[in-house]
């Protein structure tokens, strides 16, 4: 199984054989860029896609030196499990998201 990450525009693609498994919605402001919906599809559950794609992403974020809104339930939960993550939530903001 080949699995790859694609970064577009507002959006992270996960590929799996050559097909979009699922996505991560983004939004890019000037402060921060919000996680929005993280979905895959029903023919790709259960394969820990998600936490994948969810990684690839915070990492991107981290590289471009950028901060994350995590609106996604999913993603606040992974953060949340993920510690080395949080720092990338503007302190004055993990309490919003209960980090």
């Amino acid at each position: 199984m080949s699995v790859e990450i694609k970064a577009g525009k507002d959006r992270y693609d996960i590929v799996v054989d050559g097909k979009v498994a699922g996505f991560l919605d983004t939004r890019t402001r000037p402060d921060a860029i919000l996680f929005l919906h993280t979905e895959i599809s029903d023919d790709f559950a259960g394969q820990g896609l998600a936490g994948k794609l969810v990684t690839a992403a915070l990492d991107d974020v981290r590289a471009q030196g950028r901060s994350v809104l995590p609106y996604c339930p999913y993603v606040r939960s992974f953060i949340a499990k993920h510690r080395e993550y949080e720092d990338l939530v503007p302190e004055d903001k993990r309490a919003e998201f209960e980090l």
